[in-house]
């Protein structure tokens, strides 16, 4: 899955089961000792053994119509490597022919991440290769291997969920190649997979004890959701395995393509894990495509998409998961595996927020304004964070009847790491013109991180009630301006400010 969508070839998907077996006849080769037999239901390729139409693989529910894969020429799985000596043009090499490894510039000493597309996809596309130039040569120096396996892909979704397995095969036959010839361990192996490259790295995990880690990216739904573990990718594959779940809502009747139930060590539902911020069903692959964004932007925010443990999105989001417990959140993303040690047996399912466009990180905030003033007023409550790491936007925090007397909280996801909190800006705005003149103040501000809980307290009793007084209202440029004086127990300052908006003032940290 991916990429632009062939509507058309997922309709096997409600059609009775109509038959696998095809005779096929199997063209000599000069550099391949390879053979293949198809009989009843199995087929079978001299150097990455047989497959078989049989159960799990077909005649269940989840997986009513019977296909054999293709053989590995039709498929024509191509090994692209990257690294920083040639970040912007591929060496193609082959474990077939080991001296295209040798003569390459892949290095031995190195970890490898093997990075595979789904669907429709292909192995040339940009968000692969990006992914290795840009973020992971930044931060990183590794073989960047891309996997095109679009021969197999571009084809009815039926077919392609079978040619993984051949996929994941030749990529088990690959390592192994690179362990005979140079000594190199699967435990220096990383295969990150989108959509059915998922579960192509499932392959190679289950016939490649030992791999280091698998990502799954949206892993696909449809003919892989609820199947035993040998048909799907799970935990069992590689030594940590993480998921990112962005498209996990049912296929039918919602098209969602990923894989709802969790299947790994760690298992990421990023706001909720099916309709992604700025998505749209006008763009039915948006969501199912979040996933590899998502990932790419992680490796350059190494401290950003701090997963949350909760036992649903709902509870996440009321805040009964905050913050962070003593061990700390594991990272969605690139940087996933630093939590590998820490990893209990059982099903470890995170939520968090992100973005609605590209940076995508978000750091969470729980933040308490305590108000003060003589009498009730409507209006909205607004915090800007100021920290050593940078300053967030406005963020509301409370909309309604504000109650001098009163607190009121709101966990908020902000667009910046802000550090050590060292001050913040509180906003308060009732809409009209009130000829009451309104005063509201805040005698405290909490503000809370996720990351380590550590509490910020800023006291504000020193300050008085703050008078806004309109003196003047005016029009200049079609916009409505009021000018303001804004007194304290320390100073009187006079601003010029669009109508309504009223007040900004500062709370410093309590020395």
């Amino acid at each position: 899955m991916g990429g632009p969508q062939k509507w058309a070839a997922w309709s096997p998907l409600i059609l009775p089961c109509c038959g696998a077996v095809q005779k096929v006849a199997w063209p000599s080769t000069p550099c391949i000792s390879a053979w293949m037999v198809a009989f009843g239901k199995q087929v079978c390729f001299a150097r990455l053994g047989c497959f078989t139409d049989d159960v799990p693989w077909a005649g269940t529910t989840e997986r009513p119509v019977a296909k054999l894969p293709w053989s590995p020429e039709k498929i024509n799985t191509r090994f692209l490597l990257y690294t920083k000596k040639n970040p912007n043009n591929f060496q193609e090499i082959t474990a077939i022919n080991p001296e295209t490894i040798g003569y390459s510039n892949f290095d031995a000493s190195k970890l490898t991440r093997f990075i595979t597309h789904g669907f429709i996809d292909q192995g040339e596309e940009n968000w692969l290769s990006d992914m290795c130039r840009v973020p992971m040569f930044e931060v990183e120096d590794v073989n960047c291997i891309c996997i095109d396996w679009s021969s197999g892909s571009r084809c009815q979704y039926t077919q392609a969920s079978n040619n993984i397995r051949v996929v994941g095969a030749e990529v088990a036959y690959f390592i192994d190649v690179l362990k005979e010839r140079y000594g190199y361990s699967p435990s220096k192996v990383h295969f990150i997979g989108h959509s059915l490259g998922a579960h192509a790295a499932g392959e190679t995990g289950r016939r490649r004890p030992g791999i280091a880690r698998i990502t799954g990216l949206d892993p696909a739904q449809p003919y892989f959701q609820n199947t035993p573990i040998e048909v799907r990718l799970d935990k069992t594959d590689a030594e940590f395995v993480d998921i990112i779940h962005t498209d996990s809502a049912p296929t039918i009747p919602y098209l969602g393509f990923g894989i709802n139930q969790a299947i790994g060590h760690l298992d990421f539902y990023p706001n909720g894990g099916k309709q992604m911020p700025g998505c749209t069903r006008d763009f039915v692959a948006c969501n199912h495509l979040r996933s590899y964004k998502y990932y790419s932007d992680s490796i350059i925010s190494p401290d950003g998409f701090l997963g949350y443990t909760c036992a649903s999105y709902d509870i996440f989001e009321a805040g009964n998961c905050f913050p962070c417990p003593q061990n700390g959140c594991p990272q969605m993303g690139h940087n996933a595996d630093k939590f590998k040690d820490r990893v209990t047996s059982g099903i470890q399912k995170l939520y968090l927020n992100t973005g609605d466009a590209k940076d995508f990180a978000r750091w969470r905030y729980k933040v308490s304004v305590a108000i003060s003033g003589k009498s009730r007023e409507n209006g909205y409550v607004n915090i800007a964070l100021y920290g050593t790491g940078g300053i967030t936007r406005q963020y509301e925090i409370f909309k309604g009847t504000l109650k001098p007397g009163d607190t009121y909280t709101n966990l908020i996801d902000v667009e910046v790491n802000v550090g050590t909190v060292t001050k913040v800006k509180f906003l308060w705005n009732n809409n009209i013109l009130n000829p009451t003149l309104p005063k509201l103040g805040a005698s405290q501000v909490t503000v809370e991180p996720g990351e380590d809980g550590h509490v910020y307290v800023y006291y504000c009793e020193n300050l008085k009630f703050i008078s806004v007084i309109p003196a003047l209202v005016y029009i200049r440029n079609n916009i409505v301006y009021t000018r303001i004086a804004i007194s304290s127990m320390y100073k009187k300052e006079n601003f010029e400010l669009p109508f309504p908006k009223i007040l900004i003032y500062i709370f410093k940290e309590k020395l």
